[in-house]
């Protein structure tokens, strides 16, 4: 058999082999997802709070309480995660979002959430399209409508 087939052959069984890996630690990764999901649903709270800022930070950075940052894996500490800066009741707490609402958690707004313990699950009473802020113009978007508009075209919306 020629060296070329063999390279071939063992390519292709490690590759098989790496990819039988892959799905049951996948598997064992989705099973741990679902059991830690079904806790947080078994756990959660709905309290009002005003959101006064959401960011992208370093866990490390998010001002999170030290036994949180002791608990999650070392790798995981400079990862971004998504960070509400709420007033619960009288206190203002830094609260970690679920990935799927950040983009629609409204700011300077009272919301009522879903929380369980520090995780913000969902966020209810929500209007989304009550008013929609006016996208501010760049310099050269406002310079291209003037153009526009002195030579008789409408301006692109």
């Amino acid at each position: 058999m020629p060296t070329g087939a063999i390279v071939a052959i063992v390519i292709l069984v490690v590759l098989i082999a790496l990819i039988i890996v892959l799905y049951f630690l996948g598997k064992r990764a989705q099973k741990k997802q679902d059991e830690q999901n079904a806790m947080l649903q078994q756990n959660k709270q709905t309290i009002s709070m005003l959101v006064i800022d959401k960011k992208r930070l370093k866990m490390k950075d998010a001002g999170l309480p030290q036994m949180v940052l002791d608990q999650t894996p070392k790798m995981l500490r400079g990862a971004k995660v998504p960070i509400i800066k709420a007033k619960v009741g009288p206190q203002v707490m830094n609260l970690i979002c679920e990935e799927k609402i950040f983009d629609d958690v409204p700011v300077k707004k009272e919301v009522k959430a879903s929380v369980s313990g520090i995780y913000v699950l969902e966020v209810k009473g929500l209007r989304k399209n009550a008013k929609a802020e006016p996208v501010k113009k760049s310099g050269f978007r406002k310079f291209v409508d003037k153009l526009q508009e002195k030579a008789g075209a409408k301006p692109i919306k």
